[in-house]
């Protein structure tokens, strides 16, 4: 039996206006407030011209508890018990709604009763399961159709099930064609008109469909999104919203990755592969009905509708190859299958595959070799309990060796064009080293890359992976053609707003002196004074201070920095000799692999020097008879943003091994060398206050063993974000860690080594566009700057923001490669960047270009490298 609850007749025009389907989720309909955001988007889009049908979802906990009422099967007490809880939370709706008519929801309390009572229950046979599943969408609908009638906003309640007729599968077994049907669905313009003619607002329900018998079936959890584009694609909607509690997809679960950005644009296959991978917010099955039809589809935020959300639909012009989310699935079981045998038999693996068949089982992921063949089965296509499995095992074992691998986890990497995005997973590829990988998909679609891990590990492993696919810009997160704000920005409030760069607010002072020369290297003192005095304040624990000159050896940079109370730390005799000209500046000499007289001359200079290896103390050990000196650690590891940044491990050229410091002791005592102080850098870029503490800690626990050390130098690499999601490094946590650990080893000083930190927002490169460039799909944008000038981009891969200084509030809508003068392949200072229109004459600036860009620039191609001009 239908209800039906008349409303207004429709407008004459109403055949005319396009459909718009709007879909609800649980929480959306679950308080008054919520159904008044909904009254309020549809009384919106019925103002713009549009019709409306509306499917909804059960009230959020409703669907778990009717499936209870199943599970519970012969207990009669504990469905009453149930179907009691499921009444009093329909009841308080009801009045919640302060509706009137109770005559609609009475008729559905009244079929739940039956369903209780029914002699079927006691069986829980899957046709009376599925007709118990249906009761949350109908009891929802009604409600819904009685309040917005309430709200005098004329609403049509529609059976969803006299609409959408499911057709079975091949080889579908009982379970799926009743408890996971699916519609075949094509536009039906009749359907279309003949609805227009009844009125312009209709509420229907999600989850469920009718079968060729007339039966209530029901297309699976999150079957609500399914309806929802079953009947976009029925009516040819101008679009379906999902609307749900966040934005949209994101590049990755934001609970688990805060930093995840809004997939602002997808495709429907890209948007296929990320719901079917593990992404929540939409079920997967819902993408090809809207494909098929050509229908776009949206997901946007009830509680925030004015948040663009994500669009999905055609393929994404002038957009990027890109790693677009990654996403894992936990409760995967993998059935491995081994036998000599198979290798070139014939028909083995449609032998194998036909047990699959006989117990209704749809195989995801598939590896093979000559003699294995290894399986998964997700949870969320599959019935997979202890009962299908042994009885699936017990007829596989006749033909071949069987292991069962569970808990299992699946984590996807999802992009168009993956095989062409290997070169840049090397780090990421690299993270699953350590861990147990039991099978690894690449699909034939080319639009994901799989790793089946323990279940135990995958939730730590994502958030690692996404930064690590950011830095590596396999995904290519400032694409904002295709991504949007983070997780973070959009709904963490009470964050402070970041403060703009300081070379915003010079524009003006930029362009002139741009106008005189380019390339040129800009320095703001001011910015490098203020980074000074925060880092000393902040951290104040630290004893002493020393800036690594090679970040940027300007001679005002140096005198600046010095003024303020920092020490010089020096890596050639060129450095020294510079800072030998500021008064009073402490240097420290920290060589690597330095010939044997540079040793000397420091020691003659009375500054300081560290030894990182045997070779010195080894080979010309009466060079430092009598002397102090600092050994510098290999603590086993290295830390940073790139491998060419990496100063620890066993790969890196830095460091005394561990293992040889026995051996570096008794070359000292040998030769009388006094070892004041301790000192371990392993890498640059870090943001994690936890590896100070930790190098810190490791380094007191070793200078205990060594009475004569009474200084540990930490190191640098404090890292300075580069991207807008990265969050800053909290130095006043790092005081507080390193504090801690001194209060346990207040015997020794504490010293370090920022140099990157001080500079590197200090400083930009203005370049000149010289000339622009089509290849196919690919602009060009070429510069009077080139990795002559800065190297990092091609040396590190290391990411600057880079901005039209001459058109800087214009929209960034073109997709260009950012190239320089030289004559090589990686001169390259930014790829697959949004500029506005961009033509000879503009002036480009490259950001966070103060540490290792002039300091490392050369005279290649005999190009003059860019001047420095310090503001």
């Amino acid at each position: 039996m239908a209800v039906s609850l008349a409303g207004s007749p429709s407008m004459s025009n109403s055949t005319a206006a396009p459909w718009i389907v709007l879909k609800f989720g649980g929480t959306s309909v679950s308080t008054r407030a919520r159904w008044d955001k909904i009254a309020a988007i549809a009384r919106g889009r019925r103002t713009q011209g549009r019709q409306v049908l509306i499917v909804v979802s059960a009230l959020s906990g409703i669907t778990d508890q009717l499936k209870a009422l199943g599970d519970a099967q012969a207990d009669a007490a504990r469905r009453a018990e149930i179907r009691d809880q499921i009444r009093a939370r329909h009841e308080a709706m009801f009045a919640e709604l302060e509706l009137v008519d109770r005559a609609p929801l009475q008729y559905w309390l009244e079929r739940l009763d039956a369903l209780v009572a029914n002699v079927r229950a006691d069986a829980g046979g899957l046709p009376w399961q599925a007709e118990v599943l249906a009761l949350g969408e109908q009891l929802s609908s009604t409600l819904g159709v009685a309040y917005l009638n309430r709200l005098d906003l004329p609403a049509h309640w529609l059976d969803a099930r006299q609409h959408l007729l499911a057709q079975p599968m091949p080889n579908q077994n009982a379970w799926g064609r009743y408890l996971s049907a699916s519609v075949p669905t094509a536009p039906d313009a009749a359907f279309a008109q003949g609805l227009a003619a009844r009125g312009t607002l209709f509420i229907t329900q999600g989850f469920m469909a009718r079968n060729a018998a007339g039966e209530t079936v029901i297309l699976g959890r999150g079957g609500s999104d399914t309806s929802a584009s079953y009947f976009g694609a029925l009516l040819k909607a101008e679009v379906v919203e999902i609307w749900t509690d966040v934005a949209g997809m994101f590049s990755a679960n934001p609970r688990q990755v805060p930093n995840a950005r809004l997939l602002a644009r997808l495709d429907y296959e890209e948007a296929q592969e990320i719901a079917t991978t593990g992404a929540k917010v939409l079920h997967p099955r819902c993408i090809n009905p809207v494909r098929e039809a050509r229908v776009p589809l949206a997901i946007r935020d009830t509680n925030f509708p004015d948040l663009a959300g994500t669009e999905i639909g055609g393929a994404v012009p002038d957009a990027a190859r890109s790693v677009k989310a990654i996403s894992s699935r936990a409760g995967i079981t993998l059935i491995a299958m081994e036998s000599i045998g198979m290798w070139q038999q014939v028909g083995f693996l449609a032998d194998v595959f036909e047990h699959f068949k006989r117990h209704g089982l749809s195989i995801d992921l598939v590896g093979t070799s000559e003699t294995n063949v290894t399986v998964s089965l997700d949870p969320t296509e599959n019935l997979v309990n202890s009962d299908v499995l042994s009885t699936l095992c017990a007829d596989l074992v006749k033909v071949c060796r069987v292991k069962v691998i569970a808990p299992c986890a699946a984590i996807t990497l999802v992009g168009r064009g993956m095989r062409s995005l290997l070169h840049k997973l090397s780090g990421v590829l690299a993270e699953f080293g350590p861990q147990r990988v039991h099978l690894i998909s690449q699909s034939s679609n080319n639009l994901n890359l799989t790793f089946v891990v323990d279940e135990a590990i995958a939730a730590d492993m994502v958030p690692t992976l996404h930064a690590l696919l950011i830095r590596a810009e396999a995904m290519r997160v400032e694409d904002r053609a295709i991504f949007g704000p983070s997780w973070r920005e959009l709904y963490q409030s009470g964050q402070a707003e970041p403060a703009a760069p300081w070379w915003r607010a010079r524009r003006a002072d930029l362009m002139r002196l741009a106008r005189e020369a380019t390339p040129r290297y800009v320095y703001d003192l001011a910015t490098v004074r203020a980074r000074a005095q925060a880092l000393k304040r902040d951290v104040a624990c630290v004893d002493r201070w020393f800036y690594a000159i090679k970040a940027n050896a300007h001679p005002v940079l140096l005198r600046e920095i010095a003024a303020l109370g920092f020490g010089l730390e020096c890596v050639s005799p060129g450095e020294w000799e510079r800072a030998a000209g500021i008064a009073g500046a402490a240097l420290l000499f920290t060589p690597n692999f330095a010939p044997r007289k540079e040793y000397g001359d420091a020691l003659v200079r009375k500054i300081p020097v560290t030894l990182d290896n045997l070779h010195p103390l080894a080979q010309w050990g009466a060079d430092f008879s009598g002397h102090e000196i600092f050994l510098r650690l290999d603590l086993g590891t290295g830390r940073g943003h790139h491998d060419k940044v990496k100063t620890g491990g066993a790969k890196s050229k830095f460091g005394l091994a561990l293992d040889e410091l026995p051996e570096f002791l008794r070359l000292a005592a040998l030769h009388d060398v006094r070892i004041a102080g301790l000192h371990a850098h392993l890498g640059s870029g870090i943001l994690d206050v936890a590896h100070w503490k930790d190098v810190y800690v490791q380094l007191a626990s070793i200078a205990e063993k060594i009475p004569s050390v009474h200084v540990l130098n930490i190191g640098g690499g404090l890292g300075v974000p580069a991207r807008a999601d990265e969050a800053p490094l909290d130095r006043v946590a790092l005081g507080a860690a390193l504090a801690e650990v001194k209060s346990a080893y207040p015997q020794f000083e504490l010293w370090a080594e920022p140099g990157r930190y001080l500079v590197a927002d200090a400083g930009v490169l203005l370049a000149r566009v010289t000339q622009t460039k089509r290849k196919g799909e690919v602009r060009y944008v070429g510069c009077d700057a080139g990795m002559n000038s800065l190297i990092r981009p091609a040396l590190y891969e290391a990411w600057h923001e880079i901005v039209n200084l001459a058109r800087l509030d214009e929209a960034a809508t073109e997709l260009v490669q950012i190239v320089g003068p030289i004559c090589e392949s990686g001169d390259v200072l930014g790829s697959n960047r949004r500029l506005p229109p961009t033509g000879e004459g503009d002036v480009l600036l490259i950001a966070q270009a103060g540490a290792y860009g002039a300091a490392m620039a050369s005279h290649y191609n005999l190009r003059e490298p860019a001047a420095e001009v310090v503001l």
